[in-house]
């Protein structure tokens, strides 16, 4: 008998739930419940006379929306970190957040970057082989935001938490921060690196830090990744504590651990740092079935954040695209899934 996976406790999407702006490519979002009781979704936002890839890389600021419910829809209330000038290693650029409540301290995990050219204007060009684009890539780096108060003010680190090691697997960049904050205060942190490959960089590859306290410092644990990504291609982890460990999705780059390219993958690790594929790996997919009964091929369904409400996965949330996908849509937004208990 085949065992019930991740994948079989997706429900119908509600068409209107999520975070859409109009004349804003939207992406990451990251939801909590505030203080206040309602639902706070922390999300990027770039202008769309950008192009959705790679315009995020100059331009993205990490945003926040309300809701009465989980589901939403979520209503634009704030920037949160905007940019702030070329000299600060954020200063031009913010984007992944991760939002995470412990005790009374709000923490904002997020990518940060920078360069130092002028914007890009409505009607100038912007591409891959940009002087911008190419600087801004090499500085990603992983940083930390604190507040009180879910509406905040926000404090702002000088220095990224997490920053690149020369020749080792994260040698070019570290981003897409996903952390488990334990009752004493540690942080477990999975993320995203790329290393140099001559003047070049590599494929994506995950790897995994620690630290006592979110005040840092963060270390890295290994300096190989956690999986070879020759063997297995994935980015966009999320991770959660259980009983047992840990469990992360993520998404699967090439389709050859869920048999669909850009789908998601579950794994699961008994100490955060050695992880094995689950027995019925898909996560999720780009397949999307709605609660109007028709069903969309999304063109892109990442950045996969799960809500927990009383200790349990709740909801699943993911930045999406209409289109054919490879960031071709003409727009983007950040839906959820509600899961079955």
């Amino acid at each position: 008998m085949r065992t019930k996976g991740f994948f079989d406790r997706l429900m119908p999407a509600p068409r209107n739930g999520g975070f859409a702006m109009e004349g804003y490519w939207i992406w990451c979002g990251s939801v909590v419940q505030g203080e206040d009781g309602r639902f706070h979704m922390f999300a990027s936002r770039w202008p769309k006379h950008l192009p959705m890839h790679p315009g995020w890389l100059v331009q993205s600021e990490v945003v926040r929306a309300e809701s009465d419910t989980p589901q939403g829809p979520y209503v634009f209330q704030e920037v949160v970190l905007p940019a702030r000038g070329a000299e600060y290693w954020d200063g031009r650029a913010t984007h992944n957040p991760h939002i995470v409540r412990y005790n009374n301290t709000y923490l904002l995990y997020y990518m940060g970057t920078t360069h130092p050219f002028e914007d890009v204007n409505p009607g100038e060009g912007l591409d891959l082989d940009d002087p911008k684009v190419i600087v801004a890539r090499s500085n990603k780096r992983i940083g930390l935001a604190t507040a009180n108060s879910v509406n905040g003010p926000w404090t702002r680190l000088d220095e990224p938490i997490l920053g690149v090691r020369p020749g080792k697997f994260d040698s070019y960049l570290t981003s897409n921060p996903a952390p488990i904050v334990h009752e004493d205060g540690s942080v477990l942190l999975i993320y995203k690196a790329r290393q140099y490959e001559g003047n070049h960089f590599s494929d994506m590859a995950l790897g995994v830090a620690w630290a006592n306290h979110f005040d840092g410092p963060y270390r890295p644990l290994s300096d190989e990744p956690i999986f070879p990504p020759s063997d297995i291609h994935l980015e966009d982890p999320f991770i959660w504590k259980t009983d047992c460990g840990y469990e992360m999705i993520a998404k699967d780059m090439d389709g050859y651990v869920c048999n669909e390219k850009h789908g998601g993958i579950h794994a699961s690790s008994e100490d955060g740092l050695h992880w094995r594929i689950a027995d019925n790996p898909k996560a999720y997919s780009r397949n999307v079935t709605w609660d109007d009964g028709t069903v969309t091929q999304m063109g892109n369904f990442e950045r996969p954040f799960l809500l927990f409400q009383e200790g349990r996965p709740t909801h699943l949330f993911a930045a999406t695209a209409d289109g054919e996908g490879g960031f071709c849509g003409q727009n983007t937004w950040n839906m959820v899934i509600p899961l079955d208990l």
